[in-house]
């Protein structure tokens, strides 16, 4: 199979919404495309979205509403959005300096197998925080990238994960904390796991990294990981 070519768009600081509205429309129009595509190889377009949102909650269609553990009115009065989502996983926040990825892939163009996604999602987070000198892993049936996940007490997720697809067309993705207000997620029980901490990359490293140095590290290890060909939109 051919290296496929993923149109890279960075859509800057858009409110959580807006980004779901467009990765609802890039989807949509590779669903239309594969309709009427007969049995021909149908002509779908790849993406990978960045995106940094204000501060926004947002739960999976699966999550539990016990996990947002402040009312609307505390919502409000600290001016963060909330929105049930309709991708896997349960509660997390987005924020400023948070690396928000959201791949629309057709997966079967690569390969049709949700869990080798999601793994190689990992693998490109994995690899990234393995520049900054972190180990990054992975922790048995918990989707997203951890520190220490086995050590009690230690455990601290510094990227979730939470994916959509329809006819093998993927949309939400990754948030990875580079430099991010971790106090945001007092206000949550993060992705739904209890006694488990949040980390960043600046929590960890002691310091403020370059968050568009981060975005670039994110951006070459997606295509290593996943073979492909970046057109910049």
């Amino acid at each position: 199979m051919s290296k496929q070519n993923v149109i890279v768009e960075d859509l800057g600081k858009m409110n959580y919404k807006l980004a779901w509205d467009y990765q609802e429309k890039l989807l949509q129009e590779n669903v239309q495309i594969k309709s009427e595509a007969d049995d021909k190889q149908p002509a779908t377009k790849n993406y990978l979205l960045f995106v940094e949102h204000p501060a926004v909650y947002t739960l999976g269609k699966s999550g539990n509403i016990e996990n947002v553990l402040m009312n609307e009115q505390q919502l409000n009065e600290n001016g963060i959005e909330f929105f049930r989502t309709n991708r896997g996983g349960d509660i997390t926040f987005h924020g400023e300096q948070q690396i928000v990825g959201y791949p629309i892939l057709d997966l079967e163009n690569f390969y049709t197998d949700i869990g080798k996604y999601l793994r190689n999602l990992e693998e490109v987070i994995i690899l990234t925080l393995k520049e900054y000198g972190i180990v990054g892993e992975r922790s048995k049936g918990e989707t997203g990238v951890w520190i220490n996940p086995t050590v009690a007490g230690m455990e601290r997720k510094i990227c979730a994960l939470g994916v959509r697809t329809s006819r093998w067309i993927t949309m939400h993705g990754f948030a990875l904390n580079v430099n991010t207000d971790l106090s945001y997620f007092n206000n949550i029980v993060p992705c739904g796991i209890q006694n488990k901490q949040v980390t960043s990359i600046e929590k960890e490293l002691g310091e403020k990294v370059d968050f568009e140095d981060a975005k670039e590290k994110v951006k070459n290890n997606f295509a290593k990981v996943f073979d492909v060909n970046f057109i910049l939109q």
